[in-house]
């Protein structure tokens, strides 16, 4: 099944530490990201998803492959909907912070592959960073952070 890439980027007006400590806060996401109804996080590496789009309800797991504080993390799918990517996080000044998102994933069904086609997700995608920096702005510090790492397997 073909893939789709998104690629997307915010500048976030807050210190790097600051911005990264929020993204680790993945039980937030249903605050930012549209469609995402829950988030569990069950230990240091794996997440459990629940999203409505298209009018349906889809769960999956993930496993985040790669965390590094204040750089990046990646993650896959396990099971569900196929999909993989990684954010990076990069010190502009001392400041700000650019947030980038790169994603591959699979669209099912003729929903998604003609949402797809019409750049919906990339649409989506750069509507959540707005929503992100939004909460991280208006709050002014972060909700809480993990500042463990994941090494890379293989």
């Amino acid at each position: 099944m073909p893939t789709q890439t998104i690629e997307q980027s915010v500048e976030v007006d807050a210190p790097i530490a600051q911005v990264y400590n929020q993204w680790t806060q993945f039980e937030e996401f249903p605050r930012f990201m549209q469609g995402i109804e829950r988030v569990e996080q069950r230990d240091d590496r794996h997440l459990h998803w629940v999203a409505s789009f298209g009018g349906e309800t889809h769960e999956w797991d993930a496993e985040i492959t790669e965390q590094r504080p204040e750089e990046r993390v990646a993650w896959r799918n396990t099971d569900g909907k196929d999909n993989a990517g990684v954010v990076t996080f990069h010190k502009i000044d001392s400041g700000t912070t650019r947030v980038m998102v790169q994603m591959d994933w699979a669209p099912e069904g003729i929903k998604e592959k003609l949402g797809s086609a019409l750049g919906a997700d990339d649409r989506r995608v750069k509507a959540d960073l707005e929503r992100f920096k939004e909460v991280i702005e208006s709050r002014g510090a972060e909700s809480g952070g993990w500042r463990g790492e994941v090494p890379r397997e293989g």
